[in-house]
């Protein structure tokens, strides 16, 4: 049985602009649920660390935030990515690339090999 794992604070932020921009507008809750769905429920989103990296990317204008009515009839901030979250979003994307290339040649390296 696998057990869930944190989202870290650093990637979490990239995962959210990514969301926005495949899902448009979400409240909250629909991002945290989508993330944990597209990670196989690998993942674990609390609200304790969501809600701080959505003011951070809204203070940053890479999102923006409107109150509306969720589908359970409940009051809900929507938040929909910016003309800057996209340029954000690209320019994370290829960082974390680029980390992940690094990281597997690492992974890939054996002694006496270069």
């Amino acid at each position: 049985m696998n057990e869930k794992s944190d989202v870290q604070q650093g990637t979490l932020a990239l995962m959210v602009l990514k969301t926005l921009d495949g899902m448009g507008s979400q409240h909250g809750y629909g991002i945290a649920r989508r993330i944990e769905q597209i990670s196989g429920d690998l993942l674990s989103v609390n609200h304790g660390t969501l809600y701080p990296v959505l003011l951070k990317l809204e203070q940053e204008g890479s999102i923006a935030a409107q109150w509306g009515v969720s589908e359970n009839n409940r009051k809900a901030k929507f938040y929909s990515l910016t003309k800057a979250g996209k340029k954000q979003l690209a320019t994370e994307a290829r960082k974390w690339q680029q980390t992940t290339e690094i990281i597997a040649r690492f992974f890939a390296f054996s002694e006496g090999s270069q």
